[in-house]
């Protein structure tokens, strides 16, 4: 049996905040899940704070700590059609070792995404994206274990309902368990497709010395970038970006950019909106470097406006009074609503 159980456990989270789950369930198979959800799991329930699907913790603000917590730690990587690009990964395995993966086997598409904290699980649901490339664009189907049925299903990519930050998993957390995510990769370094043209991707390259890039010089600048620009979360607790970059009608984002000359603007999920840079609204309001709370532990970066941290003390309700206050400064100055992108178990936005 390859289910294990810990009471009082810590629930892991990058954001460093102390919580523990009454009871910590992992298991290393999918195929435990079924019986899991059967016996001891059945009648629990996400929304209620009784039941937490655990990845690797990077995308969680936790509040207050569920009543039990389940890490499924299912590790394979292999190559399904080589010939097409098709490579599958379980959902426990690391991200980046996962990116890295596919690279030294000669598969191209997820270099942008590299250093990107969470799991192959965690992937989909968010469908997290760096770079100007997000993870819906790479998927070729999503492996799940439906709760409500007690089976195993399986969606394509066009099924998962991919949008900025979101996707149908997101909607659902006490439906659907992802165990497994299949990729529709290039399966060539030399002749992939690269997307270069964000964020200083080819100024990284120019400053590494290197005039032709393959998906690997990619993923070094992509690597450079991120490690300068955002705090290690093993230094100082955070979960990365806390806020999404809002969308807007095209109307709002002109009139805001010939009132604020250097608010970057880029174009929305169609043609009449536009995405505004929550990091530079932020930045205009004050935020960045401040620390406060009743512990004085909850701040913001003063690498990079998006990221709250977590200073040592800080605890959940502290960070998320933190995130409630630069939302609500944002709205009174600029009219613009920001929200977050971690998951908040305990509390509503």
């Amino acid at each position: 049996m390859s289910v294990r159980r810990f009471e009082r456990a810590p629930v892991r989270n990058t954001f460093g905040v102390d919580a523990r789950a009454g009871l910590l369930i992992e298991t290393d198979h999918a195929d435990d899940l079924p019986g899991l959800f059967a016996g001891e799991l059945a009648g629990t329930s996400p929304q209620a704070s009784e039941l937490l699907i655990l990845g690797g913790g990077s995308n969680l603000l936790i509040v207050e700590a569920p009543a039990v917590a389940l890490h499924l730690d299912s590790q394979r990587i292999e190559v399904l059609d080589a010939q097409n690009g098709i490579v599958r990964a379980d959902a426990g395995v690391e991200w980046h070792r996962f990116v890295m993966w596919t690279l030294e086997h000669g598969f191209a598409g997820l270099e942008n995404l590299a250093l990107i904290p969470g799991t192959v699980g965690a992937s989909p649901i968010q469908n997290i994206g760096a770079y100007g490339v997000e993870v819906g664009e790479r998927i070729h189907a999503v492996d799940v274990f439906e709760r409500i049925s007690g089976a195993f299903q399986r969606f394509d990519a066009q099924a998962c309902g991919f949008a900025y930050r979101d996707s149908m998993f997101k909607h659902a957390p006490d439906r659907w368990l992802v165990t497994a995510v299949e990729f529709k990769l290039a399966p060539s370094l030399e002749t992939a497709a690269l997307k270069l043209d964000y964020a200083g991707i080819r100024d990284e390259l120019a400053s590494m010395g290197i005039a032709t890039p393959d998906a690997r010089d990619v993923a070094e600048a992509v690597t450079g970038l991120r490690r300068r620009k955002l705090p290690d979360p093993a230094v100082v607790g955070n979960a990365g970006s806390f806020f999404k970059n809002p969308i807007v009608p095209v109307a709002q984002a002109d009139a805001l950019k010939a009132e604020h000359a250097t608010l970057p603007i880029f174009p929305g999920n169609n043609a009449a909106t536009r995405k505004l840079s929550a990091a530079w609204l932020i930045d205009a309001c004050g935020w960045k470097g401040h620390r406060g709370g009743g512990s004085g532990d909850a701040g913001v970066s003063d690498k990079h406006a998006l990221v709250l941290v977590n200073h040592g003390r800080a605890t959940g309700a502290e960070l998320l009074t933190l995130a409630r206050d630069i939302s609500a400064s944002v709205h009174a100055r600029f009219g613009v609503a920001i929200e977050p992108e971690p998951r908040i178990v305990g509390a509503r936005w």
